[in-house]
Formats: C-alpha cells, structure tokens, sequence
C-alpha cells in the first residue's frame, strides 16, 4: 500500500487531467453533502502537504535530477505491471471481461518481452491499461461512497475508497516479500517515483489546491465507476 502525499497527487492530479478531458470541468464544486467533515480534511490535507513541501517533493526533485529519462519511464512501467494484478482481480469482480483480458495480456507481454515490464510493449500493441481498484469494484456493486475523506499520509479517499484499500493491500507484492529491507526500498522507490512523475503537472492546480483536488478525485471515481460514462448532474 502506498502511503504519501504522492498518492494524494496521484489520485488529485492525475485524475484530474482525466475529469477535465471527459468532464468539461475539474473545478465544478461539490455539494456539502459530499464533504461534511470539511474542516477535519482540510487540516489532514495541510498536515499531508506539509510533509510533500519538506521532505516528498524534494526528494522526487533530486530523485529526477540523477534518474536519466529512459531508466525512469522503465521503473515507473515495471510498478505498473505488477499493478496489473489489481487490475485484472477487480475487473473480474466487476464483470468487465473485456478489461480483465486486456489487464492479463498487457502483463503477460509487458513480463515476458518487455523485461519483467521495464518496457511497455503492450502499449504500443494497442492494449491500453485499465486501473482499477477495490473501492471502484464496490462502487460498481452499488457501495454507496460515504462521506469524502482526507487520509493522513494516504491523501484523497471516501469512507467506502478507504475500507478498500485494505483488501487491496492483499494483492499488492509487498505483503508476499519476506525481506524487510528489500521490501521497504521497493515502497520507497515506487512512491518517490510515483511523486516524480507528477511534478511537470503540478501548475495545473489553480484556486483552493483543497477543493480542486477533492472535486478532481470524487468525479474521476464517479468516471471509473460508471466505465468511462459522464453523468451531467455529478
């Protein structure tokens, strides 16, 4: 389970691009009932970006700094092979064949011709990575979401997302790597490369960060849930 404020930017960021290209609008505000505890996430959300401004971002900045481009793109696409895992068990759960298959055939190819994913060769076959999570799968099972919810450390989730992350946990490597000291390099490397990777879109973030960041999380979940549908009155 990854567990910094670059999951907060992962999920913010990155799914804004995606709500603002499908969406029309990242910046659409959300209703009161969708986030009542407001003041409470706010000060998880300055507590999260704090420790980004000291300690995440600049680690991810030198990290970036030293990393040459193509050696970054292949650590990035290995962590998203093995994130093909969760994809493929969560598409089963939600009944999407069709993604599941695209799931296993991009992990097969990207493990076997692409070094062990270092090289995304199913990309460039035409088979597009479908991310999925348990807390979409609960949602497609009509799980309400709950209450949106800032985690310390873990960033933007709902009530429903955040019971999720636990069984997500189950098919992630790291609960099955036994060596302690090669499990911990691998979380670190994954979130210093996942916060890298965000940082040539942080300027996308205008007005409240708080806001526009929740509003980009609750509509890129509703997007996901609803298989790459738009609901006008989101």
């Amino acid at each position: 389970m990854r567990f910094s404020l670059g999951k907060t930017l992962e999920q913010g960021i990155r799914l804004l691009l995606l709500s603002v290209l499908v969406g029309g609008s990242g910046a659409t505000l959300a209703s009161e009932e969708d986030d009542p505890w407001e003041s409470f996430n706010r000060s998880i959300f300055t507590f999260n970006d704090t420790i980004d401004t000291y300690a995440l971002r600049p680690l991810a900045q030198g990290y970036q700094t030293v990393t040459p481009d193509p050696v970054e793109e292949g650590i990035s696409n290995m962590f998203n092979n093995v994130g093909e895992v969760k994809n493929l068990s969560n598409s089963l759960l939600q009944g999407r064949f069709h993604e599941a298959g695209v799931s296993t055939a991009r992990f097969m190819f990207n493990s076997i011709f692409g070094l062990l994913g270092f090289f995304d060769v199913a990309t460039t076959m035409e088979l597009q990575q479908s991310p999925s999570d348990f807390g979409i799968t609960l949602g497609v099972w009509g799980v309400d979401s709950g209450p949106y919810l800032m985690l310390p450390l873990l960033g933007p989730s709902t009530v429903r997302d955040g019971i999720a992350k636990f069984p997500d946990a189950r098919v992630e490597p790291y609960a099955y790597i036994d060596d302690v000291p090669l499990r911990n390099s691998l979380r670190a490397l994954d979130i210093v490369q996942t916060r890298a990777s965000l940082l040539p879109v942080e300027k996308m973030i205008v007005g409240d960060r708080y806001v526009f960041i929740r509003n980009a999380f609750l509509q890129s979940r509703e997007f996901k849930i609803l298989g790459g549908r738009v609901e006008d009155d989101f």
